[in-house]
């Protein structure tokens, strides 16, 4: 009797995939073979085929339509991660016959700074010839798209990572927090004794209460017994905060202390003297585990703590 590994290496093909996850999209065999411009026929004849190759049904019917059986859960999965790395490897592709060496999709959360990455990404190229496909969200959202390989690497805080995620953590660098503003709203408060209550009053540019730093400022306002502020602008995008600050005299915001550099570049805009004994979650070089070391991930690292170094000596 031929084995199930067998009949997947022999019989299964990339359509089938493709199939199965458009039916569980569309909850319908039919609407799955007009997305794709399959006829009814093919389309029934490859579903058949695809169960024959996993021994039992993929699918069962419900009210809803067409809904996964465990089995084809564990299909779907599968398919799901088998269809990316078919993109990645595209991709791949593509870069070695456009002259480069290798592709990879590296994600950075937006606290860690713009500088740091274009100097890190052009370096990468410039010594191996490696392109990379940057993506900016937030650590959860980064580490949800390694989850799904469809990242290679990502730059965020480690404590979003789950005990049975096979994902593989280094510090880089410490962050610490710090306020910035306009300057003259800046410039007034430097005469006032500052507090936190003081602070709680005013206009706030805050990321989600749900990530790392939007958990520490209400922490710090707890700890002191001062009722946390509300956002009045809740984003973590650097460009957001530093078009309202140049703009706005009422308004302030927590950014990490390389993030305000960044900002404050901007000469209408200032740190806030007031200093916070907290500091942010580390920011981690985290990976995916694999059986075998890419030398593209494996450069891009060494340039990444290099490059990280040398901003923390700055």
């Amino acid at each position: 009797m031929q084995i199930i590994s067998d009949r997947l290496t022999s019989r299964l093909k990339i359509r089938y995939l493709v199939l199965i996850l458009q039916i569980s999209k569309q909850g319908s065999l039919t609407r799955a073979a007009d997305a794709l411009g399959f006829s009814q026929p093919a389309a029934s004849k490859a579903l058949k085929d695809i169960e024959e190759i996993f021994g039992s049904p993929l699918f069962s019917r419900s009210p809803s339509g067409l809904t996964p059986t465990p089995l084809g859960e564990l299909a779907l999965r599968r398919a799901r991660h088998m269809l990316r790395d078919m993109d990645n490897w595209g991709r791949e592709t593509e870069a070695v016959l456009a002259g480069h060496t290798a592709h990879l999709n590296v994600g950075a959360i937006p606290s860690v700074s713009g500088r740091l990455l274009s100097r890190a990404i052009q370096e990468i190229y410039t010594l191996h010839q490696v392109t990379i496909s940057l993506h900016r969200a937030t650590s959860d959202q980064l580490v949800k798209l390694m989850r799904q390989r469809e990242l290679d690497c990502m730059i965020g805080r480690a404590t979003v990572i789950e005990a049975d995620d096979k994902l593989g953590q280094e510090v880089l660098y410490s962050q610490r927090p710090v306020l910035i503003a306009n300057v003259e709203l800046v410039t007034r408060l430097e005469k006032e004794n500052i507090s936190l209550k003081t602070l709680a009053a005013m206009d706030w540019i805050l990321p989600s209460f749900a990530t790392p730093t939007g958990k520490m400022i209400t922490g710090i306002f707890i700890k002191a017994n001062v009722p946390p502020p509300f956002p009045k602008i809740e984003t973590y995008s650097a460009d957001v905060i530093e078009d309202v600050l140049q703009t706005s005299v009422s308004f302030l915001s927590l950014v990490a202390e390389d993030i305000a550099a960044d900002i404050c570049r901007n000469r209408k805009i200032a740190l806030l003297p007031y200093q916070f004994e907290e500091r942010l979650p580390p920011i981690s070089l985290i990976t995916q585990r694999r059986e075998a070391v890419i030398p593209a991930e494996e450069s891009f690292a060494d340039i990444l703590k290099r490059v990280c170094l040398d901003f923390v000596r700055v």
